[in-house]
């Protein structure tokens, strides 16, 4: 296990920080505070953050391959242009009830599909759902019921897709069509015991192993699907540990989003950097993000 200590690489407090994700075009960090409805795009030379307020509560953010950035909001998908702040009309799926659900975290598939699940606003039941956005805006509803959604990764052959829906605490396996993003043979690659926290968001590297964010296990773990073995751990000084990203100039640093939300006084005055974002160096490389085709 690891134990190297983490930096806080950007201290602030935000209500419900998560979406981390490393732009290597930009060679930046991007992220949300969802409750907050922020978009965040971190330099972590500079230590400047840039923050874009959004008129919903914003699940996640992807780059696209136009140079704008791709969100989840409430009540579907939507772009972004951070040059000017402006955002588009959002995509809203057929069915989907902005009322009693909103949109969680999601990725691109490596063919450049924005996916990206709901969850009830109260965070119970299982009535959300998996969709996908096409480059050509025709969005497609993969899968349901889902209760929390949350991490997604894909292999590096591109044959298997990885998810979580936080109240199995477990990582699906799908065997992955990249032509039509079809998805079948769903099993349990990996189940975690309470004792971890929740699973939450998550990436992978290029040896194929998942990297797991847990709320309220103040922790990121590296996972192997194959096996369904903890490989190594890295702690935070936060418990609501919420998503991570391999970035950096060599994408070996792994960058941490944490959440200030539902915490007592007392557990808010020993955590002071809860809703900090964090950073500690890796001996592992990730691989890029996939863009948003359209």
């Amino acid at each position: 296990m690891m134990n190297t200590e983490a930096d806080v690489v950007l201290r602030c407090e935000a209500t419900l920080g998560e979406g981390a994700l490393w732009d290597d075009r930009r060679e930046r960090l991007l992220w949300v505070d969802i409750l907050s409805k922020q978009v965040g795009v971190f330099d972590p030379g500079t230590g400047k953050n840039d923050s874009f307020a959004v008129d919903s509560p914003v699940g996640t953010v992807v780059p696209s391959n136009q140079g704008d950035l791709m969100v989840a909001l409430q009540a579907g998908f939507a772009r972004l242009d951070i040059t000017t702040g402006v955002r588009s009309h959002c995509i809203v799926p057929p069915g989907h009830d902005a009322t009693r659900l909103r949109f969680n975290d999601g990725k691109c598939d490596p063919s450049g599909r924005f996916w990206a699940g709901t969850m009830a606003l109260d965070g119970r039941g299982n009535e959300g759902a998996l969709y996908s956005l096409d480059a050509d805006g025709q969005m497609r509803k993969r899968f349901s019921p889902v209760g929390i959604s949350n991490g997604i990764a894909w292999s590096k052959d591109g044959t298997k897709m990885y998810y979580i829906d936080t109240p199995t605490r477990s990582v699906a396996e799908f065997q992955y069509d990249p032509g039509t993003g079809d998805l079948t043979d769903r099993k349990v690659a990996i189940e975690f015991p309470p004792s971890l926290g929740w699973p939450d968001g998550m990436t992978i590297d290029a040896e194929g192993m998942l990297w797991i964010a847990f709320w309220d296990g103040s922790a990121v773990s590296r996972w192997d699907p194959n096996t369904g073995k903890k490989l190594s751990q890295y702690s935070f000084p936060a418990t609501r540990v919420t998503a991570c990203a391999l970035g950096g100039s060599d994408l070996d640093t792994l960058y941490v989003t944490s959440a200030r939300i539902g915490l007592t006084d007392a557990q808010l005055e020993a955590q002071p950097l809860a809703g900090s974002i964090f950073a500690v160096r890796t001996n592992t490389t990730g691989i890029s993000a996939f863009r948003y085709a359209g």
